[in-house]
């Protein structure tokens, strides 16, 4: 077996050296071939691109948080090499949606033992842009855009910039297009899930899954601050999930145009401002490593 680890060395603030002697250690004492690419923000797509292409490896295995599960999906996109998630970042979001085990020597392990093999859904935007997890235009949006330049991490850190941002915030008009229907709405946020919560562990999307060749389009329309604030921050992970506050939109292809240019951020990393976006699922795009404790693999596998 020949394993390729993609790792960001930056990821979450997160040293990854300690694994990655431990990684090297294993796969030693097994037998497992293994290579190491480190990402330095500088041409990564091209020379991960060659590394595949020449050391042809039977499985990758994701180091580091949400941003470099989507960096290594992309790469990935449409290939039959299947990638597995060690989660070393400061979100993440997408190893606990699909149940990766969050001790990282683990989940390696649960790499190289498992046979299981699904199909991962990535969202397409703009014919250009991907997201694996979570994106949205609004609050939240502003929030990352003002808590990527902090360099305190965590909870307590999101909470300040996030009842920063409610204060200023007010509903913004847009249009959805989905499903031969057209809505028109205002809301302080606009959610495009392919995963249930946030990696803080906010929930936004209760009933998505990312292996179900759809995603959902979650409308917020507002957040009473100061009920929250009654409530000592106690109800913090609840704040986006609200039968009563918003709208869910099930489907597989979209159209949202807003009122003006709007902040875009996807699987937290901040895009740009757009007016409009093209939304489209691309159905088992990426094979991943899991296991039949998935919940998501298990509704599936139910359902068909």
């Amino acid at each position: 077996m020949k394993i390729l680890f993609v790792v960001n060395p930056i990821s979450g603030g997160v040293n990854k050296e300690p694994f990655i002697k431990k990684a090297k250690s294993i796969c030693k004492k097994y037998g497992i071939d293994f290579l190491f690419f480190k990402t330095t923000g500088k041409d990564d797509a091209k020379k991960l691109k060659d590394i595949l292409s020449n050391y042809q490896p039977d499985k990758v295995a994701s180091v580091g948080g949400d941003g470099t599960t989507l960096f290594t999906s992309e790469i990935l996109l449409n290939s039959t090499i299947p990638m597995g998630i060690i989660p070393l970042g400061s979100a993440n979001g997408m190893a606990t949606e699909l149940f990766v085990n969050p001790d990282p020597v683990e989940a390696l392990k649960e790499i190289i033992m498992s046979q299981v093999v699904a199909g991962l859904d990535m969202i397409l935007v703009n014919d250009k842009y991907y997201s694996i997890h979570i994106g949205d235009v609004g609050i939240n949006a502003n929030i990352i855009k003002s808590y990527e330049k902090d360099k305190n991490r965590g909870m307590s850190t999101y909470a300040k910039y996030f009842i920063e941002e409610v204060k200023k915030s007010k509903p913004f008009g847009f249009s959805v297009k989905a499903n031969g229907k057209t809505i028109r709405e205002k809301g302080i946020m606009v959610g495009i899930c392919n995963a249930r919560k946030y990696g803080t562990g906010v929930p936004l999307n209760l009933k998505g899954n990312p292996m179900d060749g759809k995603f959902e389009i979650v409308i917020v329309k507002q957040i009473n601050l100061n009920s929250l604030l009654l409530a000592g921050l106690s109800k913090f992970d609840e704040i986006f999930y609200d039968n009563q506050n918003g709208i869910v939109i099930k489907t597989d292809i979209a159209d949202i145009e807003f009122d003006q240019p709007r902040l875009l951020q996807l699987d937290g990393e901040v895009i740009g401002m757009f007016s409009k976006l093209n939304l489209k699922i691309l159905k088992g795009a990426v094979k991943i490593i899991t296991s039949h404790d998935n919940v998501s693999l298990q509704e599936i596998q139910h359902n068909s």
